[in-house]
């Protein structure tokens, strides 16, 4: 392992609808506050619910900051748990954004696959942050919901070859606050850093053996 710092990008969304204040952007801004040590250079950033911003927005930080892994955070309606998604899909796009719109085709990437996969094993990240003890529930999904959360999950895989996640979580008071969804998230981010690195690892083992 080098000493560079390595670079993670973690996205929340802004208002929309009756989310006047969105959990997902409270919840990485705790994050924020919480940091994720000295070897970890964090960026954060506000995503307005609008598709045609994230068709923009999304390529740019994965061009400006070359990061490690990119988490992008949404609130759920219906989630009582803060949920890891397993993948992004690219088609059925017809709800309309902040901005009255719905994308062309009502898909992401024209010609991309219909679904595509993290490359991080959700599951393990689930069971790993379960057993921290930290009081907060995670669970695994793999629908994103057609929205802008699946359209930006989607859009980050394609661009990233699966090197993206996206976390879902309940909105404020049902029955997390700000704080706790903060340090979910933070568990979340580091055993996510941790697997990476044990991947990494077992491919130099690899690598190595080959030769």
């Amino acid at each position: 392992m080098d000493n560079r710092k390595r670079t993670v990008v973690v996205t929340g969304f802004g208002p929309f609808g009756g989310h006047t204040v969105n959990a997902s952007w409270v919840a990485v801004q705790e994050l924020q506050k919480l940091g994720l040590g000295g070897e970890v250079d964090l960026h954060v950033y506000e995503v307005p619910v609008e598709y045609h911003t994230v068709q923009t927005l999304v390529p740019t930080l994965w061009k400006q900051y070359h990061p490690l892994l990119v988490i992008h955070v949404g609130v759920s309606e219906s989630a009582s748990t803060v949920t890891l998604e397993k993948c992004g899909r690219n088609h059925g796009y017809r709800v309309r954004d902040n901005s009255g719109l719905c994308p062309d085709a009502h898909c992401c990437i024209a010609g991309g696959p219909d679904c595509i996969h993290s490359v991080i094993d959700m599951e393990s990240v689930c069971k790993r942050v379960s057993a921290s003890g930290l009081g907060v529930t995670v669970s695994v999904s793999k629908d994103a919901g057609r929205y802008l959360c699946d359209f930006t999950y989607y859009t980050s895989l394609y661009l990233s070859h699966g090197r993206s996640a996206f976390v879902h979580v309940p909105p404020l008071g049902k029955p997390y606050n700000g704080e706790a969804l903060g340090l979910a998230l933070r568990a979340i981010v580091q055993n996510i850093l941790e697997l990476l690195d044990e991947r990494e690892e077992i491919h130099c083992k690899q690598h190595l053996m080959s030769h």
